[in-house]
């Protein structure tokens, strides 16, 4: 549906208001009520184009996969398909240890809990055999990205953006306000 500037409807149906009352010669009024008048502007104005935002969405980074068996998954990905994988590497301020599988258009990060307040063992705790865990998604401005999402009421899992995997900023939305997927925005 389009929208209008209320500006521009006031003084459309300000210039219109004369024209709707012409006599149709019998002394009855022509033309539309000011309410149909505003229907009808509304329907039939151009689209205000919306606002651009400073950030935008860019690639796939990564699709993480919490696993039970880290060792397992790496001979699977590794020795099984043919894979280039990389060495483990512990991230206690995650609570994760991840591994890193390269594919020609973008990574698997298989992840596997790190300390008893590890996220991903609660996971694995409802979810025994492992699975998806979460996508995540280069954006050009982190913190543009994190403050206008925060205005739009998509809940973030920690006040501020913290240093992920590779190093960058990243920041996780809650999986209820993303259509149940649990989504991590990195910077790219």
């Amino acid at each position: 549906m389009s929208v209008m500037r209320p500006s521009l409807l006031r003084r459309g149906v300000q210039a219109l208001t004369p024209h709707l009352y012409r006599s149709s010669g019998a002394g009855a009024p022509i033309g539309l009520s000011r309410t149909g008048l505003i229907r009808q502007l509304s329907a039939a104005a151009p689209p205000v184009p919306p606002s651009h935002p400073v950030w935008k969405l860019g690639r796939l980074n990564h699709v993480a996969i919490a696993t039970p068996n880290l060792e397992q998954s790496i001979s699977l990905y590794r020795d099984v398909m043919g894979a280039e994988v990389s060495q483990p590497e512990d991230l206690p301020d995650h609570g994760v240890t991840v591994v890193f599988v390269a594919l020609d258009n973008t990574k698997i990060e298989l992840l596997y809990p790190l300390g008893e307040k590890s996220p991903i063992a609660s996971f694995l705790s409802k979810n025994t055999n492992g699975g998806i865990h979460h996508v995540c998604i280069e954006v050009n401005d982190i913190e543009s990205a994190v403050s206008d999402l925060k205005a739009k009421r998509i809940r973030c899992l920690s006040e501020q953006t913290r240093i992920g995997a590779h190093g960058k900023p990243v920041m996780f939305l809650h999986p209820k306000d993303c259509s149940g997927v649990l989504v991590e925005l990195e910077q790219a």
